[in-house]
């Protein structure tokens, strides 16, 4: 059991994928046009296997993020980003059973979630997140001036004039959210998901949103 970060903690910012909803939630078969425009595009720059990693990532990863680290053409690049661009959503998901717990946290509660802005968006809609959380913003990397996860951070931050010390972070990405908050010196939590690999750039870890209470107590 870890110790509780602050007992001034005012602002909790959550990630959305993997860490308040699965992000095979909602469904392969939505998925499969893009990994398919993708495969089109190859003509060989990548092995199976290697595409079969990249197309892994893609469910916890933004694809500009996924194409960089894998080293996908541009062309690959391309036909991807218009695919996953005009997917939505268009079904009712469930997210964790433990959504509920986010209710008893007493603290002003937001969401920041990158990808593309119309699929993040349907999928808000789709959880009704709207009931759980006071505010909720997409890191479109579909739009320009695309300010990050960092910039999101701190941004809200300015907005209520909260300290860094006085946030917390959770999510379940070492390389996005856990490495904004750990920049800002915003105290990081790591969600341990099914599947999602420990970090120890993260301060503390937990299983469970029913464990926030307590670390923020």
């Amino acid at each position: 059991m870890t110790s509780p970060l602050s007992s001034v903690t005012k602002l909790v910012i959550f990630d959305l994928d993997n860490c308040l909803a699965a992000a095979r939630e909602v469904g392969d078969e939505l998925f499969k046009e893009g990994f398919q425009a993708i495969r089109r595009e190859n003509h060989g720059t990548l092995g199976e296997q290697e595409l079969q990693e990249a197309f892994s990532d893609c469910w916890r990863h933004p694809l500009d993020w996924v194409a960089e680290r894998h080293g996908f053409s541009e062309k690959m690049l391309k036909a991807g980003w218009t695919a996953f661009s005009q997917m939505e959503v268009r079904h009712r998901m469930s997210g964790y059973g433990d959504l509920p717990e986010l209710l008893k946290l007493v603290q002003h509660r937001a969401l920041v979630t990158s990808g593309f802005r119309r699929l993040q968006e349907s999928k808000i809609r789709a959880l009704d997140l709207a009931h759980y959380l006071h505010e909720l913003h997409v890191d479109a990397i579909d739009e320009p001036d695309r300010i990050g996860k960092k910039g999101w951070f701190q941004r809200i931050l300015t907005n209520h004039r909260i300290e860094p010390g006085e946030a917390m972070v959770v999510g379940d990405s070492a390389a996005s959210e856990i490495a904004a908050g750990n920049a800002l010196g915003i105290p990081t939590v790591q969600i341990l998901r099914s599947g999602v690999p420990r970090s120890d750039t993260a301060r503390h870890h937990i299983t469970t949103l029913a464990e926030l209470p307590g670390l923020v107590k």
